[in-house]
């Protein structure tokens, strides 16, 4: 028996509980539209079984150096879990550290670092036994499964450990075992698990993907090896049940690649997804929507992020420019809704600062979880925790007090998020702004939330001229006057009655009704093959089966109720389409896309054109007669490929996720930024990708 068929059937052992509770559940996988995640830095949070904790030289019993572990590990978070500090807060999804076993050697640095973060894998396969056992971890799953609760876990599958090509001492020098096999490490890499072309320096999106972050052993995804390696253990964790994955670093791994890591995941056990691709403050980068429209998988959404620091922290911006943002951004991303949303993490100061005034954290709080997208609170900001800088912003929990401002606003919010629709679906209208206030209306259906909120802390203003979705009549605070809010009264036609917004007030107003007509909110995946499953999900579908199409054609209806369906994708050629829903009664609903059929399972296949020279502004794209390769559109072309780390100009390459086992065909084009294009002479290049895992095509470019 091999070391990997046994780990499977260690994790069947405790797996049972697991697979019965996704049977019967309701909680759905992939729509995370009406939950609030709360993220946990594993060893920060709670220790709840000293004997998991190291010795020696990886400890800081006192966490008094922030580079050891301290303690925290599942046994902790579990029995938060059973005393209520999370459904109490109104949280639904807990977000953990990657729970992989990870490297027990201590950097060679003043601080004697060690990976207390969990992202210095050695063994995707095995836990992390500071963390706990797979028994522990299995049992914080049906734990918080039992209390209605989701778990998402970090994973990390860009790189292992720091390494050295020169030092094999160096750390565990990137090591990596399979069930606690040596598959092989970073120096005398002979089976070329890894690159090996130094150290990026972030100047393009090509050097951060093919070299290492810092020191980092940063994988070869192009290695069957590899890929089998990486897609068999998330494989292993989504047997025990998790509901969702955290994906590190999406922004320095091959986006072909990780197309097929999602399509193999989706084809499995489809999961929500999201990854980090950080952005600067002010930052805009189109490859960052090209990626969450493209690969199946959600992000952090930074761009919210970011903003909504600059005017709730720093002060640096005003609501003028978060409303811009979140009108660019919901035209940007084809799922706004589907985007995680945040205040602070792991990688950023924390929100709150020492000396800073609360209720800026309090407002913040009360904008990102009525917002769009997916709401994410990072561990003791409900305790209003301070921290600057790396490490600093990864302090132990400091407590549990349920009674704090911020706590409370995250439970009111939470729980109106799960009773209004319109919070998880809706899309967003500015109402009443200026450089202090915002006002602003989420609706879907006949579901409608207003939001005021006054950011100063000396000027109030008086709203006047203020028109709502809200039916006529008198609303009380959402938040039961937390903030200061008033009571709200709507006169007929929407028109709301003139009121005084205080400094450092906010009101939040709530109307449920039921629409006539069955209008979808959120499908996932958005990407999927022919007869795989996905899910709809919105309201007044009716209680009898009606139909499902994708563009034209009808998809087989597989469950039905009012707020969910299932359906089968239908053989369909690839490509994008709309899918829309229609009620027995014959009712239609609104069309909701685009859902990426893809032309089947996937494979990775790095493309190299040799011999192609391009002028000034121009660089090579790769087209062919898959959706995947744009279907001979060349404003659909894949690219721009690459020509400076794995093959250097005038050989061009890139890695692109095709339909396995298939013959393609395909052409190279030569495009500008004007969208000007040259196509390659001659006949059409022919490849037969591979049956699994990644390929490589070689063709010479014709002039």
């Amino acid at each position: 028996m091999s070391l990997t068929v046994a780990f499977v059937l260690i994790f069947s052992l405790y797996g049972p509980f697991a697979d019965n509770y996704a049977n019967a559940s309701t909680d759905n996988k992939v729509n995370y539209s009406n939950d609030v995640i709360y993220q946990i830095m594993t060893d920060r949070f709670s220790d709840g079984n000293t004997n998991n904790n190291p010795t020696g030289s990886l400890f800081s019993a006192d966490c008094s150096n922030l580079r050891k572990y301290c303690g925290g590990d599942w046994q902790g978070i579990i029995n938060k879990l059973n005393d209520g500090y999370f459904t109490d807060m109104g949280i639904t999804a807990l977000w953990i550290s990657q729970p992989v076993e990870n490297v027990f050697s201590v950097l060679n640095d003043a601080a004697g670092t060690t990976s207390y973060h969990g992202y210095w894998a050695r063994d995707f396969k095995k836990t992390n036994r500071f963390y706990g056992t797979v028994q522990e971890f299995q049992t914080l799953i049906n734990t918080a499964h039992q209390k209605g609760i989701k778990v998402i876990i970090d994973f990390a599958p860009n790189h292992t450990s720091p390494a050295s090509e020169d030092t094999p001492s160096y750390m565990e020098n990137g090591k990596l075992y399979d069930n606690g096999t040596l598959v092989g490490g970073y120096t005398n890499d002979t089976k070329g698990l890894f690159h090996h072309n130094g150290g990026t320096n972030f100047s393009s999106i090509e050097d951060g993907i093919y070299r290492n972050l810092y020191d980092l052993a940063d994988f070869n995804h192009q290695n069957p090896a590899v890929d089998k390696y990486l897609k068999d253990s998330v494989k292993l964790w989504l047997d025990m049940g998790i509901d969702g994955i955290r994906v590190d670093a999406v922004k320095h791994m091959p986006f072909g690649w990780q197309k097929t890591f999602m399509e193999s995941i989706y084809s499995y056990k489809p999961v929500f997804t999201f990854g980090e691709w950080f952005l600067g403050e002010n930052e805009v980068d189109q490859n960052y929507y090209n990626f969450a429209n493209s690969t199946g998988m959600s992000l952090l959404d930074f761009r919210f992020g970011q903003k909504l620091r600059q005017v709730l922290r720093s002060g640096s911006d005003n609501w003028y420019g978060f409303n811009s943002m979140i009108a660019e951004s919901e035209a940007k991303y084809e799922q706004a809704a589907d985007q995680v949303t945040f205040l602070d993490n792991h990688d950023m100061d924390r929100f709150h600062f020492d000396g800073a005034d609360v209720k800026n954290t309090d407002l913040a709080l009360a904008v990102m979880l009525t917002s769009r997208g997916v709401p994410n609170v990072y561990y003791g900001t409900e305790q209003y925790m301070t921290g600057n800088g790396d490490p600093n912003n990864r302090k132990k929990q400091t407590s549990f007090n349920k009674t704090t401002k911020a706590y409370q606003i995250i439970s009111k919010l939470a729980g109106l998020r799960k009773s209004n629709r319109a919070l998880g679906y809706g899309k967003t209208k500015e109402r009443w702004i200026n450089n202090d206030v915002y006002i602003y209306e989420r609706t879907f259906g006949k579901d409608t939330v207003l939001v005021a909120v006054n950011k100063s802390k000396t000027a109030a203003y008086n709203i006047s001229n203020l028109s709502t979705a809200l039916p006529a009549g008198n609303y009380s605070d959402q938040l039961t006057s937390l903030l200061n809010g008033n009571s709200l009264s709507v006169r007929s036609g929407g028109a709301v009655t003139a009121f005084d917004l205080s400094p450092g007030e906010a009101g939040v107003y709530s109307s449920n009704g039921t629409s006539a007509a069955p209008a979808i909110g959120q499908i996932g995946p958005v990407m999927a093959v022919p007869g795989s499953t996905i899910t709809i999900s919105g309201e007044s579908f009716g209680g009898s089966a009606g139909t499902v199409k994708f563009g034209t054609v009808n998809a087989s209806v597989l469950s039905w109720s009012n707020t969910e369906i299932k359906a089968q994708v239908p053989v369909l050629k690839g490509g994008d389409y709309q899918v829309s829903v229609a009620s027995s009664g014959g009712t239609a609903s609104n069309t909701y896309g685009p859902v990426e059929v893809l032309s089947g399972k996937q494979s990775s296949v790095r493309f190299i054109a040799n011999n192609a020279s391009t002028s000034p502004g121009q660089s090579i794209y790769i087209v062919g007669n898959v959706s995947e390769l744009g279907n001979w559109d060349a404003s659909k072309a894949a690219g721009p490929m690459y020509n400076q780390v794995i093959t250097k100009y005038p050989a061009w390459y890139y890695d692109v996720s095709v339909p396995a086992g298939r013959n393609i065909e395909f052409k190279f084009i030569k495009k500008d930024a004007s969208g000007n294009v040259v196509w390659e002479s001659g006949a059409n290049h022919v490849y037969t990708t591979p049956s699994s895992g990644p390929g490589t095509s070689i063709s010479i470019f014709q002039n």
